[in-house]
C-alpha cells in the first residue's frame, strides 16, 4: 500500500467516523425540540431559535472532522 492510498483511507475514516456523532446529536436536538413544542406550543418560537443554535454548534463538529480529513489527505 502506497502513501496515497493510506491518505485516502485515513481521510475516509476521519470524515466518516467524525460525522457520526454530530449526525446523532442533530437528531437528538431536533427530537427534543419537537417534543418540547408538542408539550408547549406557545413557546415554539424560542424553542426553534435555540434548536437552530444547537444544530449550528453540532454541525461545527462535523466541519472540523471534514477539515481534519482534508489535512490528512493533502499533507
Amino acid at each position: 500500500m502506497d502513501i496515497e492510498s493510506a491518505k485516502l483511507i485515513g481521510m475516509g475514516l476521519a470524515v466518516g467516523l467524525g460525522v457520526i456523532g454530530p449526525g446523532i446529536g442533530i437528531g437528538l436536538v431536533v427530537a427534543g425540540a419537537l417534543d418540547a413544542m408538542g408539550r408547549n406550543p406557545e413557546a415554539s418560537g424560542k424553542i426553534i431559535t435555540n434548536m437552530f443554535v444547537g444544530i449550528a454548534f453540532t454541525e461545527a463538529l462535523a466541519i472540523f472532522a471534514l477539515v481534519i480529513g482534508f489535512i490528512i489527505r493533502y499533507t
